[in-house]
This record gives structure tokens, C-alpha cells and sequence, in this order.
């Protein structure tokens, strides 16, 4: 369990899903990714915990982030209905 107790293994954890968010994009990876840089920078602050506790702190922001892009962005907008065609005489 030492890899989860490196601060760059953290920091390259991030960056590897905000890659995967720009392939697939949702707003899913990209709260991982939030989750993954603040355990790495909270490690880099010299904060060490045991590397259950730091996963438990990876879950909970990386849920947290997912949970406030959600509400901040929304689901997406839905899609327009037209009702006449373009090429319909007025």
C-alpha cells in the first residue's frame, strides 16, 4: 500500500483522468481527477494519513465533486422540438 502514500503517484492519478474525461466526457472522470489532486496535494503538504484513510478522503471529494458539477452544470440541456420544418410555406 506505499504507492498510495506517494504524492506524485496522486498527482499522475489526476491527470490520467482528466485524459479520460476529455475522451469521454461527462463530468464523471473529471471528479475523480479532483479527488485525486487534493489527496496528492494533501500529501504534499506533508499531511500523512494511512492509505485506507487516504482513499476514504479520495471516495468522498471525488463523490462530492461529481455531486456539486452535477448540480452547477446540470444535467445537459434538452433537446429542441421543432414543431414545422424549415421548408414549410408560411
Amino acid at each position: 500500500m506505499g504507492f498510495f502514500l506517494i504524492w506524485w503517484a496522486w498527482a499522475i492519478a489526476a491527470i490520467l483522468l482528466l485524459g479520460l474525461e476529455i475522451l469521454l466526457p461527462g463530468f464523471l472522470f473529471l471528479g475523480f481527477a479532483i479527488g485525486a489532486a487534493v489527496v496528492g496535494a494533501l500529501l504534499l503538504l506533508g499531511i500523512l494519513l494511512g492509505a485506507e484513510l487516504l482513499l476514504l478522503i479520495f471516495a468522498l471529494l471525488s463523490l462530492i465533486a461529481w455531486l456539486a458539477l452535477r448540480r452547477y452544470y446540470g444535467r445537459g440541456q434538452k433537446a429542441k422540438i421543432w414543431d414545422r420544418d424549415i421548408n414549410d410555406d408560411v
